[in-house]
């Protein structure tokens, strides 16, 4: 079967990205997207979008939902990752005869080029390609000076995400979601002079490593044949996409490197998880689990997160009525086999 092609959407916040999803939902000329955001609550899918209000599994049963898939009623689907990227793609590259595209949007502070190497994880590489990295850039913004319009609310953000490097410098992002693009799009045009406008289009083409095309955006709905069908198989082309991280092993995805999903009916005791998570990760090169375990007895979700071999766990908020009582974990990590650490967790 053909690859999924895959658009990854950057760009700092309030630069237009949400708007964007949108309007590819409201609009999508009769292809099937499937649209990865952080949240339901920010795309604001419109309720004529909505097939149902209630999240399905991949076979539409609503009173067992086992991943955060919303299907619309023009024959897309919305994913929410804020739990982990690599299981919701499994979840659609199983549903891949109903999808015709993924769009992902990305958070405003992520680094686009650590993700567009997860497509040459073993797990993805075979089912899905990154057509095109579509970035952002707020015309408001630059002219003012500034790279972003609302810079606290930016930090707000940064500091709100743990996932994220907190001392990586505003104008390195910038940089790096620029030297990624295969195509940036200039949001706000209507809002500065014309002088402004030409001006920061002409800096913009300095600022790119490789010619792309910056287009002006007024506010109008774009169309999807302009966002997508790039063909441009980002993931086997990152060598011409520039980096301040590039020498970072966190960022250095090889192909021995695997995430493994481990989804399990069964409860653990925290205190008595963690130790095995630990036992595990230090009889074996893993480099982070992270997950949600069903405490018997406990109305509350504990969380668990383990870098290496220090661990955290935390109750994060009570199990909603419709949900699975599932432990679910991911461990990524080197050379590991997955029945091994599957009957490892579950031992």
């Amino acid at each position: 079967m053909h690859k999924i092609p895959v658009t990854i959407i950057t760009g700092f916040l309030g630069a237009g990205k949400t708007t964007l999803i949108r309007q590819l939902l409201q609009n999508p000329q009769g292809r099937r997207i499937a649209v990865l955001v952080n949240e339901f609550g920010e795309v604001g899918i419109d309720g004529d979008l909505l097939r149902s209000c209630q999240v399905c599994d991949e076979d539409g049963d609503t009173a067992a939902p086992a991943i955060n898939i919303l299907e619309l009623a023009n024959g897309c689907l919305c994913c929410t990752v804020q739990e982990e990227f690599l299981p919701t793609m499994q979840q659609l590259i199983e549903r891949r005869d109903q999808i015709d595209c993924i769009v992902i949007e990305t958070s405003g502070l992520a680094l686009p080029k650590p993700l567009v190497q997860a497509f040459r994880w073993p797990e993805i590489r075979t089912a899905a390609t990154v057509d095109s990295v579509i970035t952002l850039v707020d015309c408001e913004a630059l002219a003012a000076g500034d790279l972003v319009g609302d810079l606290p609310a930016l930090e707000a953000q940064r500091q709100a995400d743990d996932s994220l490097d907190h001392e990586t410098p505003l104008e390195e992002l910038f940089e790096d979601q620029l030297n990624c693009a295969d195509l940036v799009l200039l949001t706000k045009v209507d809002k500065v002079s014309e002088g402004d406008r030409t001006r920061i289009e002409q800096w913009l083409t300095t600022q790119l490593p490789r010619p792309v095309k910056v287009l002006g955006v007024e506010g109008k709905a774009i169309s999807p044949d302009l966002l997508l069908g790039f063909n441009a198989a980002v993931e086997d082309d990152l060598d011409c996409r520039p980096s301040h991280h590039d020498h970072e092993h966190d960022h250095d995805h090889d192909d021995d490197i695997v995430a493994i999903p481990v989804v399990l009916d069964q409860g653990f005791e925290s205190k008595a998880l963690v130790q095995r998570l630990e036992q595990l990760a230090a009889s074996h090169e893993i480099y982070r689990i992270k997950g949600f375990v069903n405490v018997p007895d406990k109305a509350m979700r504990l969380v668990v997160h383990g870098v290496g071999q220090r661990f955290d766990a935390f109750f994060d908020r009570p199990w909603r009525p419709a949900e699975l009582r599932q432990t679910r974990l991911v461990v990524i990590g080197k050379d590991l086999d997955a029945e091994v650490v599957k009957a490892a967790i579950a031992a």
